[in-house]
């Protein structure tokens, strides 16, 4: 699902529920009576109707709870992770990162990913999560109900570059610098 199409997504299910708990306040009845039951429902559609490949290309994580972790010597390729609440923790300063640009795709409702990134590779977010608090390689930064675009100085120029593209409701996002061994 590209980022436009998440965020049109994400603001039409907030302007949804928002109505119903506010038709709920105005006519006295119990809007989360139905809020929950809305919500397992989208939630089952969404599981049934999920991409089978990823767009990217790659490999696509499905997770509806809990961590994934990768460290030590991997592959890094274009990819995709969905998970409904959980972490993220991918250390690249041993992966095999290939020339030019890899594209990792994270989605879900509240996440903490956590990446620690070799010297030398550029780095590139987009970001359309409703909350966000983002340690971007020294700089914190926290938004809102805005979108978060960055990258590091001279990405476009960099041998090796790393894409990424997140989608979350509530989003703690770290990227951390390491050193390759």
């Amino acid at each position: 699902m590209s980022s436009n199409r998440m965020q049109l997504w994400m603001g039409g299910m907030l302007v949804a529920g928002g109505a119903l708990l506010l038709a709920g306040s105005l006519f006295n009845f119990d809007a989360w009576a139905f809020c929950w039951p809305l919500g397992l429902v989208a939630l089952g559609v969404w599981l049934v109707t999920r991409p089978a490949s990823s767009p990217l290309g790659g490999p696509i994580n499905y997770r509806f709870l809990g961590e994934i972790r990768r460290g030590g010597n991997w592959r890094v390729l274009d990819e995709e992770f969905n998970q409904f609440v959980g972490d993220i923790r991918l250390d690249l300063t041993q992966a095999q990162i290939a020339l030019g640009e890899t594209r990792l795709r994270f989605a879900g409702f509240v996440g903490d990913i956590t990446l620690i990134v070799p010297a030398g590779v550029g780095v590139s977010v987009t970001s359309a999560a409703f909350v966000t608090d983002l340690d971007f390689l020294g700089q914190h930064r926290a938004t809102i109900f805005a979108p978060i675009n960055t990258a590091t100085p001279g990405y476009a120029a960099a041998e090796r570059r790393l894409r990424l593209e997140v989608n979350y409701f509530v989003l703690d996002l770290n990227i951390h610098p390491g050193e390759r061994v």
